[in-house]
């Protein structure tokens, strides 16, 4: 592995001025390679500082009502814990603690995200535990929480399969896993749109708006172009003792809301 130079970013955590995906690496199958997850994380953390503004923008402001959506689709009550893996900068964290939901964790392992998270939550009503873990290894007791849920994360781990086991592993009877995860649409037209604008327009104006030097947003039509289709995602969730799996389209497809429940 080459040599990474690095100048400070947000929070004083390292920025790397060392692509991490190549342009030879994302036309392979980036899931495939070995150094997956050090490159996820170098990735996600040149782009914290600016992550949460690309997002809106280039979703053109879907991305909350997305995470609204898979709130509502796990439908948290009142004394229930949620987990939310691969938080991020904690957007689906902060409305899951707006819910009827007694107690919130969120898990990354990008800690510039995480600084990002507890920045930006200090003067919420209620507080949330941000804590630095990997999707595979979580610090959770079997069967401790009530909601497992990851937001355009899944893709992003080495092993979805191990991942979602875990989240098995740490759910009661009865909890519930919600996965928001990027799609193909079905309709060809709508396809077509989005696959010109996801693979054309956005790496150009999201790597201007970060300013990355990562490739991230180059991985990220990759990463959706190469990972599991939505049909198959859902039996992975069966095959790891799931009940009861549904999927939700939202805005034509784009994302899938996948609903699964610990049996």
């Amino acid at each position: 592995m080459a040599v990474v130079q690095s100048d400070k970013s947000v929070g004083g955590g390292e920025k790397s001025s060392t692509p991490a995906w190549s342009r030879a690496e994302l036309a392979s199958d980036p899931h495939a390679d070995d150094d997956k997850p050090e490159k996820v994380r170098r990735m996600f953390a040149s782009i914290a500082d600016r992550y949460d503004l690309n997002n809106r923008l280039h979703s053109l402001g879907r991305d909350q009502a997305w995470r609204r959506a898979a709130v509502r689709i796990a439908a948290p009550r009142a004394g229930e814990t949620v987990l939310d893996v691969a938080c991020g900068t904690g957007d689906l964290s902060r409305l899951f603690a707006r819910s009827e939901a007694s107690s919130v964790v969120g898990v990354d392992f990008c800690p510039q995200m995480l600084e990002i998270a507890r920045t930006k939550t200090k003067k919420d009503a209620t507080p949330i535990r941000f804590v630095e873990a990997d999707a595979m290894d979580l610090p959770m007791d079997d069967h401790s929480v009530d909601i497992v849920s990851i937001a355009f994360g899944i893709r992003n781990v080495a092993d979805p399969g191990k991942a979602i086991a875990e989240f098995r592993r740490v759910l009661r009877p009865g909890g519930r896993l919600v996965i928001l995860e990027f799609s193909t649409p079905r309709n060809k037209t709508i396809a077509w749109l989005n696959t010109l604008y996801s693979k054309r327009v956005m790496p150009i104006s999201a790597t201007l708006i970060s300013r990355d030097t990562s490739g991230a947003y180059r991985y990220l039509p990759r990463s959706i172009d190469t990972f599991l289709r939505r049909d198959e995602l859902s039996q992975l969730v069966r095959d790891s003792g799931f009940a009861s799996v549904t999927q939700e389209s939202l805005t034509f497809g784009v994302c899938v809301c996948h609903r699964g429940v610990a049996s």
